[in-house]
């Protein structure tokens, strides 16, 4: 019983719920409309890959914050901070991942290694030193999403727009903005500053942030799908998904703003975990949903 009450806070710490991030290198085969299965195997591991580097790098961040998570109303029982799991098993464990993810990446091809090397450095450089830089914090997030995408690409051998990277990017900063907005908002709460980076940012500075990348990723996205005349999407039929990727951001700005109040008494910000606003909202989840359909519904269409 207590080695599996064991395993469960060692899986738990690998924060699997933050995986759905990595869902991202499939978009690659997705939206080149192409259903060859050895293009998604591919991007299946990768997708496989990017999750152990990820919890790997996870794992480091909770040996280095455990002290600062110690303070926080929520990171304080995650199984590092609370002392269920010590640091030196932390570490033997995030440094198997690590092992594990490389040998996958080895057997895919050679620029999956790269991307991954590149994602590690950007990682653990946040997690020592560039988490405390205002500005560059928020650009190691989003690096992290741009990375998967391209790394989705090359794991199937595809070209991949620029307009949809740069899609990607836009969103990438648009959520980790919204992040750092709610932790802010949570430390002028409690008078508690659980990151040392959010001292030198305001709620005006990063709402003034949001508005530019939010624009940004919509007008860009939109451009990408006016199709190949702008060396964008297969069709300009994809123009038909704009408006789903606007409701989206409109959904995720008004769930921004709503404060959800716990047992403690202490404010619960959805955006402060983008994971569970896409795992948990069904608002969100709705127009995924509908968003995916339509991107398939064109592919059909197409191929037709």
């Amino acid at each position: 019983m207590n080695c599996l009450f064991y395993i469960n806070n060692l899986i738990s710490s690998c924060r699997p719920k933050q995986w759905t991030k990595n869902l991202l290198v499939f978009s690659a085969p997705l939206f080149s409309f192409s259903y060859k299965s050895d293009l998604w195997i591919s991007s299946f591991f990768t997708f496989i890959a990017f999750c152990f580097v990820s919890s790997s790098v996870y794992l480091i961040n909770d040996v280095l914050d455990v002290e600062s998570d110690r303070k926080h109303h929520r990171k304080k029982k995650r199984a590092i901070a609370s002392g269920l799991i010590s640091k030196k098993k932390a570490i033997s464990f995030s440094l198997i991942l690590l092992l594990i993810c490389y040998l996958i990446s080895f057997n895919l091809n050679n620029n999956i290694v790269l991307i991954i090397t590149i994602y590690l450095i950007i990682q653990l450089s946040y997690c020592i030193k560039l988490k405390k830089k205002p500005i560059l914090d928020i650009f190691c997030i989003s690096a992290g999403f741009l990375l998967r995408a391209i790394a989705g690409g090359l794991s199937a051998k595809l070209e991949i727009s620029p307009w949809f990277l740069l899609s990607v990017t836009l969103l990438a900063l648009f959520l980790t903005i919204e992040k750092r907005k709610a932790e802010l908002r949570i430390s002028i709460k409690n008078e508690v500053a659980t990151r040392e980076v959010l001292k030198y940012y305001t709620i005006n500075l990063l709402t003034r942030y949001e508005n530019i990348v939010a624009s940004g990723s919509f007008v860009s996205y939109s451009l990408w799908a006016a199709g190949p005349t702008l060396s964008g999407a297969p069709t300009s039929w994809m123009l038909l998904t704009v408006p789903f990727v606007l409701l989206g951001i409109f959904r995720y700005q008004f769930l921004s703003e709503v404060i959800i109040q716990n047992n403690e008494n202490l404010p619960i910000i959805k955006s402060e975990n983008p994971e569970d606003i896409l795992l948990e909202d069904k608002g969100i989840k709705l127009i995924i949903f509908s968003w995916l359909l339509s991107i398939i519904s064109i592919s059909v269409i197409v191929i037709k």
